[in-house]
């Protein structure tokens, strides 16, 4: 090894993590929207060669500002691929500001990051299917997920 460890068993890959949308139970109806983002979220796991070990709910609430030392918080001990941990920011703060910004967002992210656009924004569009397929099952009401699902998906 050159200095790396190996991540902590008790990490959470992103497979399981994307099993409910991923594998939905037998004749369960979804909208088309979300069928075709679960056939992205497929491709993206099935290539996913790199895993890091991910937060896994980085968004505004999870990082705190400690007099200038930055902390995120409530990490969901995953693993997989690091465009992941950056698609739930894109929702963030709010629906209108979320979908006003998408374009640039994904822009400054992709260029900040070196994930290319394309990449970035499939990684997002499973995200956001995600949690769209887990407010479906929860019953709870549509937010930002959907929204951007449906403008930019």
């Amino acid at each position: 090894m050159t200095g790396t460890k190996e991540p902590p068993d008790a990490l959470v890959p992103l497979t399981r993590w994307f099993r409910g949308l991923i594998e939905p139970a037998p004749g369960a109806a979804r909208e088309p929207g979300i069928e075709r983002a679960a056939a992205v979220a497929r491709e993206l796991l099935a290539g996913d060669a790199h895993a890091v070990v991910l937060h896994g709910d980085i968004h505004h609430a999870n990082v705190l500002d400690f007099d200038g030392r930055w902390r995120a918080i409530d990490p969901k001990g995953l693993i997989g691929h690091r465009a992941f941990d950056y698609a739930n920011i894109f929702c963030n703060p709010d629906t209108a500001t979320a979908i006003a910004n998408f374009p640039r967002r994904l822009a400054i992210v992709s260029e900040h990051s070196g994930i290319d656009r394309q990449g970035l924004r499939a990684w997002l569009t499973a995200w956001c299917a995600l949690s769209a397929s887990w407010t479906e099952e929860s019953g709870g009401t549509p937010w930002t997920a959907q929204a951007i699902l449906a403008e930019f998906g």
